[in-house]
């Protein structure tokens, strides 16, 4: 059997039962009718999985299709559906050498394009929920192909209606639409200001605030590298906490908070987990906190799935004792509980 370690970008998972690789509809499709009402699992990059050392019983789909249509118009801007097993980082960085702006704060996020509707991915002010029109997926359960508007997808923060429909509807391809230009959006987010040199609110050239977001990215360790065990992760394994206004006045004035439109205040995940005792480089097993930045959970070198599990249960229930907070895990779990 495979192991699924050489998939994944925590390089652990146990042996697959059965593994399809598969790059066109039809492929994915005939993949996932043959595998009947058994259990399957659709890997793309692998980037944001965290599949038990026990593998996984039942077929493995790896997705490769790439396909790109595009239309482009100098006044409406571009039209492009990419197909799930597109790169999500290629693609950005091929929309920046075409003229296209919008996703250049999206740039080093690891994974795959279909899983980008997944997850409703974000980073640096932006989701790219903001610039996907629709999504075509296989229906699992009605055995259709059916597609969704931008607003059926019912987009939230690291969510989505796929999200919370598991294991039901596959993403066969995404469709955006988005600006030409050569600069960027307004920047709201203090951190890329800073990094860029430019006031809140101004805009920079997409080139430039791509190349900003992957040093960023990559001083916090969120830029996947082989040679750097320090970036065996799947980046951030919590989400940011969603909690009440009553709640987060109750914290610390010096924990970042960013109230909502619906009254609730996002709390930063890192600064709650630093700040309960919490350290860079803390381990367990072969797992350790990132040296970069604490919401990074690493592999050492020789961790297990197990391991990584712990060294999550470990912070999250420090954060829990301290600031009554539960983290919820971004990545997705295959038959690991935290």
């Amino acid at each position: 059997m495979t192991e699924l370690s050489k998939y994944t970008s925590f390089h652990v998972g146990g042996p697959a039962q059965k593994i399809l690789n598969v790059s066109t509809q039809e492929e994915i499709i005939a993949a996932i009718e043959a595998a009947a009402d058994s259990p399957i699992l659709i890997l793309g990059g692998g980037t944001n999985v965290l599949i038990a050392d026990s593998g996984f019983e039942g077929t493995v789909i790896r997705i490769s299709n790439n396909s790109v249509e595009a239309e482009i118009d100098a006044c409406s801007g571009a039209t492009l559906t990419i197909g799930a097993g597109e790169n999500w980082d290629s693609f950005v960085q091929s929309c920046i050498e075409r003229g296209i702006a919008g996703l250049e704060t999206l740039s080093g996020i690891p994974g795959t394009v279909g899983a980008a509707p997944i997850q409703n991915i974000g980073a640096y002010g932006h989701e790219a929920s903001e610039f996907i029109t629709r999504v075509r997926t296989y229906d699992r359960q009605a055995k259709e192909i059916r597609t969704f508007t931008n607003s059926e997808c019912e987009f939230s923060y690291r969510s989505s209606y796929f999200k919370a429909h598991p294991g039901r509807y596959v993403i066969l391809e995404v469709q955006f639409q988005i600006r030409r230009g050569e600069m960027s959006d307004p920047i709201t987010y203090a951190e890329l200001s800073k990094k860029l040199g430019v006031d809140m609110g101004d805009k920079a050239p997409v080139a430039e605030v791509r190349n900003a977001v992957l040093e960023l990215r990559a001083a916090k360790g969120m830029l996947i590298n082989t040679q750097d065990k320090d970036s065996w992760s799947a980046g951030s394994f919590f989400t940011n906490p969603i909690i009440s206004q009553q709640a987060a006045d109750a914290l610390p004035n010096a924990a970042p908070k960013w109230p909502l439109t619906d009254g609730r205040v996002k709390i930063s995940a890192a600064w709650l987990i630093e700040n309960s005792g919490i350290h860079k480089g803390d381990e367990v097993g072969g797992a350790r906190i990132s040296t970069k930045h604490v919401l990074a959970l690493t592999n050492a070198g020789s961790a297990t799935a197990s391991d990584i599990a712990a060294l999550a249960r470990k912070a999250r229930d420090q954060v829990q004792s301290t600031f009554g907070i539960t983290l919820e895990a971004e990545v997705n779990l295959i038959g690991v509980e935290i």
